[in-house]
């Protein structure tokens, strides 16, 4: 019986560390330019309109200007849905070893900044994209706990936080089982939680969690959960 434990054992901790998708071998004269280039250029403006909308908020800006930044970052979201959609209709998936690491991570994020009708969809492709070594699982991870926060359930690997506009305090949503959340982590390629947030106390954070639950019901009760918007939802 020990022995079977034992080789149990080996046999799981092989299939988590052979599934699981951390790094890629790009070869840049395999990409395809044009592909690349769009995508590329996706992944910038995703990335920079949030960077200057986030900007914003921290440096105490006046709320007209602030406002003025979401309406254009979801401008933003809203032309590279049109695209990408586009794209992967066309194309399917298309991984870093096609696009590059930012032209799919552009892919990725556009997703993960979309309605929740749109995350749901691609979430099975993305899944397979993974097994086929074309995405990070640490991403799978990411946008498997934003369609569960968005639904008012409970995460599975601690990725997503919020900040309540009334105190100012960060909070990580609430976790699904946290004495195995470092395993299931560790299985996504993600590294544990007390690296992830400063001062994490597995501990402290359950016993805190029935009054979390309670302060994101009021949170999705004032509407204000979401992330990204409802845009595009045509595939």
């Amino acid at each position: 019986m020990k022995t079977f434990c034992i080789l149990l054992s080996i046999c799981l901790s092989y299939c988590i560390s052979s599934a699981q998708v951390t790094s890629f071998a790009i070869d840049n004269s395999k990409l395809d330019v044009v592909l690349s280039s769009q995508l590329d250029s996706i992944y910038k403006l995703d990335q920079s309109v949030r960077i200057a909308y986030n900007q914003s908020k921290t440096q105490d800006e006046l709320p007209s200007v602030t406002d003025s930044l979401l309406m254009v970052m979801r401008k933003a979201d809203h032309e590279n849905l049109i695209k990408v959609n586009a794209i992967i209709k066309k194309h399917g998936w298309l991984g870093p070893q096609k696009v590059g690491f930012n032209g799919a991570q552009g892919l990725f994020l556009v997703i993960q900044h979309a309605d929740l009708e749109t995350q749901e969809h691609y979430l099975p492709i993305i899944k397979e994209a993974e097994k086929k070594g074309e995405i990070l699982s640490s991403n799978v991870a990411i946008l498997d706990d934003r369609i569960s926060i968005r639904k008012g359930k409970h995460q599975l690997y601690g990725s997503q936080g919020f900040t309540d506009n009334q105190t100012g305090k960060k909070y990580i949503y609430p976790i699904l089982d946290v004495d195995n959340l470092d395993i299931r982590r560790k299985a996504m390629g993600m590294p544990p939680m007390r690296e992830y947030v400063l001062g994490w106390d597995a501990e402290h954070y359950k016993k805190e969690l029935p009054a979390l639950e309670i302060l994101v019901k009021h949170k999705r009760l004032n509407d204000q959960i979401a992330d990204g918007w409802n845009g595009i939802k045509k595939f």
